[in-house]
């Protein structure tokens, strides 16, 4: 590969995450269990996917969509770490 092939895929690839980064900082927070069928915003917690767009079930808690920052719980929705809680838990009784 010549070098300035290899540079600017480098710089695309920081400039992404900065985009990625400024979206999470912006005032903006993962909201699960609020995305419609196919309204997701990236992977669910199950890892059965990992692009926006695939959800199969609406309000599904392992699903997320971004939202202001501290509206999710005003929107029905879950924060990661109670999503996560909740998933695990169903999981478990799955298993059971």
């Amino acid at each position: 590969m010549n070098k300035q092939l290899i540079m600017s895929a480098a710089l695309a690839a920081v400039m992404a995450s900065g985009v990625v980064s400024t979206a999470h900082a912006g005032g903006k927070e993962k909201c699960y269990g609020i995305a419609g069928v196919a309204q997701n915003d990236c992977a669910n917690l199950a890892g059965t996917h990992s692009c926006a767009g695939q959800s199969t079930v609406a309000n599904d808690p392992g699903e997320w969509k971004l939202v202001a920052e501290r509206t999710c719980v005003d929107l029905g929705g879950l924060l990661k770490a109670d999503a996560k809680k909740k998933y695990q838990e169903a999981q478990a009784q799955a298993r059971s």
